[in-house]
């Protein structure tokens, strides 16, 4: 069983000592941990000191491309190394490391797919009173447009097994974290949430300037997944909405036809007439929309057979070595969509 610690980092030279000394050592029932630092466009000594420290494998991002593809890239780099779980946590130290063994137990007793540690929001002293409401009110419309139950939807601090990553397809910028519950939910994996005590605050957040721009951008990639997901949903009661709101100025208008005053009200039948238009229009994205959710499906379903067979124990590298462990069968193989460089120091991809 081989486990892989990914460490998104953009300037963390200076907490990045902290993670990489509570990160276990050993964990029962895991044969070999690896830890991943992905350098996204740093400008300090981060790496530097990732490799002082011992780190061996890195992944890196000549300008800052977004916590959401540097997840996707660092996914890419330990399935190719023959990852069988990918813990995700952060460079700042937000994250009790040494509860990545708690964190991997339920995967490895083959009770979950992905696990998410629940940092229990409301008990974290920097967080305002206004951040702690929305951070239950997001993770319940998450939970809404997932069919989940889960405390804590946007933290960080998590574990996929092997199988759950070929399946999940990660397309927004901003953030992984929303689109991947609302992809694993719809997609019927099983998630599982460890209580965890988050660390002491050592920086401000650099995924957002403020809270009002993470609950945009976390509201749109909700939005975007909620209708890839169930567009019928969307689509269908936007149709009734107007429908019944065209009931409305018709109802009227017949009603004043019926008295012998409409003469005066012809607005009522432009506005039901607009209205109706409204709902007609929604019935057309709603086949639409079903007609790619289909093709969607049968993409992903394509994807997934790719990735068995790039992912594949002839395709994977060593990561004691960085090599191909069968060169002669697939002398070829493509090593990652981003610049990675193993422990002596050889680079391949492109950046």
């Amino acid at each position: 069983m081989r486990l892989f610690i990914q460490i998104p980092c953009l300037n963390e030279e200076s907490t990045l000592p902290l993670v990489l000394s509570t990160v276990p050592k050993q964990i029962e029932g895991v044969d070999e941990i690896h830890i991943l630092v992905i350098d996204d466009g740093s400008s300090d000594r981060t790496v530097e000191v990732a490799r002082e420290l011992g780190v061996e494998h890195f992944v890196f991002h000549t300008r800052n491309m977004g916590l959401a593809r540097s997840f996707r890239d660092g996914v890419d780099y330990a399935l190719q190394h023959g990852a069988d779980i990918v813990v995700n946590t952060d460079g700042d130290n937000q994250y009790p490391q040494e509860r990545i063994a708690d964190l991997v137990q339920p995967i490895l007793r083959g009770e979950a797919d992905i696990v998410i540690g629940d940092r229990q929001t409301k008990t974290i002293e920097h967080f305002s009173p206004f951040k702690k409401l929305m951070q239950g009110v997001g993770s319940g419309v998450v939970n809404f447009a997932a069919g989940t139950d889960l405390p804590d939807a946007a933290s960080g601090f998590r574990a996929y097994s092997r199988e759950s990553l070929y399946r999940l397809n990660v397309v927004t910028q901003f953030s992984y974290c929303m689109e991947t519950i609302i992809q694993a939910g719809n997609k019927r994996l099983r998630i599982a949430s460890v209580p965890v005590k988050t660390n002491p605050k050592t920086r401000e957040s650099r995924l957002f300037k403020n809270i009002f721009q993470h609950m945009g951008r976390s509201g749109q990639a909700i939005m975007r997944s909620y209708v890839m997901f169930k567009p019928h949903v969307v689509f269908l009661t936007l149709a009734i909405a107007f429908f019944v709101g065209a009931l409305i100025p018709f109802g009227r208008f017949a009603v004043l036809s019926w008295l012998g005053v409409a003469g005066d009200h012809i607005q009522s039948l432009i506005l039901g007439s607009a209205l109706l238009v409204g709902a007609l229009l929604s019935i057309a994205l709603l086949v639409l929309s079903d007609m790619l959710h289909t093709n969607r499906t049968l993409t992903e379903d394509a994807l997934e057979r790719i990735k068995l067979i790039q992912y594949g124990p002839d395709r994977q590298l060593d990561p004691r070595t960085g090599g191909a462990r069968d060169a002669a069968v697939h002398p070829s193989l493509p090593v990652s969509v981003a610049a990675v460089e193993s422990k002596h120091g050889a680079r391949d991809g492109h950046a």
